[in-house]
């Protein structure tokens, strides 16, 4: 224990590889079952239990809405006193929620089972997201990148799994995660006693768990930007088999995975470029670059409108792993607050923002919700101009 304490004063703690590739897993599949299948389910449920846009958008807001508030609080509390166990036991409550929506007859019984999904995800993040800084030794930004992109990645799957599956098997063929979910137990049984005893070894160090000061501005500013990244990254999947209704629900829903899935690929080599550029500067730069993707997406076609939806996913979603880490060194004293912000209620208010959007559809068509998307990566790229030097941030950190 204090070989491991010494090891992280000086640090020179190597990445913990096994962890981080279990970190990276688990987060795939708890984000394959809530941020990448329940908005491609948004058509199904419609369907099957007769709702109209804006009851549909309620599934999507319910499941953002209870993992997002619920994830700073779960944070806070994780700052206060860390339970490694709330790791395994958020996993599986997110994908058994999801699975027990296979039984719903009724949206009020469809809205618990999200909740569930929900809550069990905002249980799951901040521990997982701590794991992997306590995992990442001195390579921060890849292991938060590597984490990320496992939770992209099964971003990206959810939409693929639902139009190769769950459209031929029916809401029913949701009941197939329940093994899934047990299984999950397992992997992230085997690495909790690593965990345990991590978190005991960090308190011998707390000085430098609580090196530098909180910057409540900055992180408020950097929560802006998220969320609207958010809205433009759930809006498309959500109502993209909405505005491309002359293509099936399966082809529509593999254009979803296109779009998320280089989001995935994103995600990582914005993390490489990130220790390059800078975390400011690259969050600026991607948010700049997907501005005009997401304006003529809308006015093309064919393999064309494919190639812009990959740019567009690619340069919007790059920023997605270095913002956790910006984050984190915004709140340095509270990292897991930082890790619920960033990953929870930011990503979460996507939510809010789909069921928003739904009642445009509603009201003005389907055609005026990608007018707004459009714009949301401008906005957010002028808000981070005004965000804090993050050079400056670690150097202050570092005295």
């Amino acid at each position: 224990m204090v070989s491991v304490s010494k090891a992280i004063v000086k640090g020179k703690e190597p990445l913990y590889r096994r962890g981080i590739f279990t970190f990276s897993g688990s987060h795939l599949l708890n984000d394959l079952v809530t941020t990448g299948m329940v908005p491609a389910l948004v058509v199904l449920y419609k369907n099957a239990l007769h709702l109209n846009y804006t009851q549909s958008t309620l599934v999507v807001l319910m499941s953002y809405l209870t993992s997002s508030v619920s994830q700073p609080l779960f944070g806070m509390f994780a700052d206060r006193k860390p339970r490694a166990w709330l790791f395994s036991v958020g996993l599986f409550c997110s994908i058994m929620g999801l699975a027990l929506t296979g039984l719903a007859h009724s949206l009020p019984w469809l809205l618990l089972f999200i909740s569930i999904s929900g809550l069990g995800s905002g249980a799951f993040h901040p521990e997982a997201s701590r794991a992997t800084h306590l995992a990442s030794g001195t390579k921060k930004g890849l292991a938060q990148a590597i984490f990320q992109v496992g939770g992209n990645s099964g971003q990206a799957l959810g939409p693929l799994f639902v139009s190769l599956y769950i459209i031929h098997s029916g809401i029913h063929g949701l009941l197939w995660f329940i093994p899934v979910a047990v299984l999950s137990l397992g992997l992230t049984g085997q690495i909790l006693p690593w965990l345990s005893q991590k978190l005991e070894s960090v308190k011998l160090d707390n000085k430098k768990q609580l090196k530098g000061n909180n910057n409540y501005l900055g992180a408020t500013l950097l929560s802006s930007v998220i969320i609207l990244r958010s809205w433009c990254q759930i809006g498309v999947v959500v109502f993209l088999p909405f505005y491309l209704h002359n293509l099936s629900i399966q082809q529509s829903e593999i254009l979803s995975f296109v779009f998320v899935g280089a989001g995935a690929l994103g995600t990582f080599f914005g993390g490489v470029l990130a220790d390059k550029l800078g975390m400011k500067r690259l969050l600026v730069s991607s948010m700049l670059i997907a501005t005009p993707f997401a304006l003529i997406f809308p006015y093309v076609h064919g393999v064309l409108s494919v190639l812009v939806l990959l740019l567009f996913g690619f340069s919007v979603l790059s920023s997605f792993s270095v913002s956790v880490v910006y984050m984190q060194l915004m709140l340095p004293k509270s990292i897991g607050l930082a890790s619920g912000l960033s990953i929870g209620f930011g990503v979460g208010a996507g939510g809010i923002g789909s069921v928003f959007m739904g009642g445009i559809s509603d009201i003005f068509g389907v055609t005026t919700v990608f007018t707004i998307l459009s714009i949301l990566p401008l906005a957010g790229s002028l808000i981070a101009v005004f965000l804090p030097n993050d050079r400056k941030e670690k150097k202050q950190a570092a005295l």
